[in-house]
């Protein structure tokens, strides 16, 4: 039977999403944890797409293959029993025999926090610059990414990819208290491909480069983006759309670190 699992994670002590060899990554304790609970050998956990190592998700989108008369409400209690305090699975649902996690999936969101205040406690969840960063370039830049375009210059070589070709739904920025939090909306995403659209705008609101710079990366196979790729902590994978399903226009902090802050100090 096929199961539909929404996941959330910290990322901050795996590899990544996808299973490597003498590495820990987060669908590579899922299939430890589903072999376990259900007695079974070789599991399958697919997910939506995989993350980068550090990476984090607020919700990613898996699909398991097992045979079993449990109820999903009963398999995610069994699961997150076994699983480690920075794995959570939200919901399981039954699923289509065919549905599959990656292929059927619409576009993926991904929201960047950039923290313009040195902070103590939000350090796993932020990038924090203490440059002063000019909004207003950022924000107007961001829009370059938008459409279909070639993004070779913004992500890492990879086997596996048939093109570099992306289509990016959208790409806003808004400000929230001491954060500048990036969303980026595309069909997928290459390898290290989000870090380096932000590490770029960043840049960007640094004054170092311009909105030139950015449609050159474009237009021409470049290796310089990948010195201003920004640091795995401050992503979030925040959503999977399927058919039917729409993204809230609205967005906030995936990990509100003045909460978190509080949390801490109690």
């Amino acid at each position: 039977m096929r199961f539909k699992l929404y996941i959330e994670f910290e990322g901050t002590r795996y590899s990544g999403w996808q299973m490597q060899k003498n590495a820990k990554s987060v669908q590579g304790k899922l299939v430890e944890v589903a072999e376990k609970v259900f007695k079974q050998n070789k599991v399958e956990v697919q997910g939506s797409g995989r993350t980068d190592a550090g990476v984090h998700a607020i919700c990613q989108v898996a699909h398991m293959e097992v045979n079993t008369m449990l109820a999903p409400e009963i398999i995610r209690m069994k699961m997150n029993d076994e699983l480690p305090a920075d794995i959570n699975i939200l919901e399981v649902e039954k699923a289509h025999p065919k549905f599959h996690a990656r292929h059927d999936a619409k576009s993926r969101s991904y929201i960047y926090q950039i923290s313009t205040r040195r902070t103590a406690f939000g350090k796993p969840f932020v990038w924090w610059i203490k440059d002063n960063l000019s909004f207003e370039k950022m924000n107007r830049a961001a829009k370059l990414f938008e459409g279909m375009h070639d993004f070779v210059s913004f992500a890492d070589k990879d086997e596996t990819e048939k093109s570099t070709k992306v289509f990016i739904e959208q790409v806003s920025l808004k400000r929230d208290g001491d954060m500048i939090l990036i969303r980026v909306v595309g069909s997928h995403f290459l390898w290290k491909q989000v870090r380096r659209m932000v590490g770029v705008l960043v840049e960007i609101g640094r004054g170092k480069l311009t909105e030139k710079d950015l449609i050159k990366y474009l237009e021409k196979d470049s290796k310089e983006p990948a010195q201003y790729t920004a640091p795995p902590s401050g992503l979030f994978l925040e959503k999977i759309t399927y058919d039917n399903q729409k993204l809230d226009i609205n967005f906030s902090p995936m990990i509100d670190v003045k909460s978190y802050i509080a949390s801490k100090s109690k």
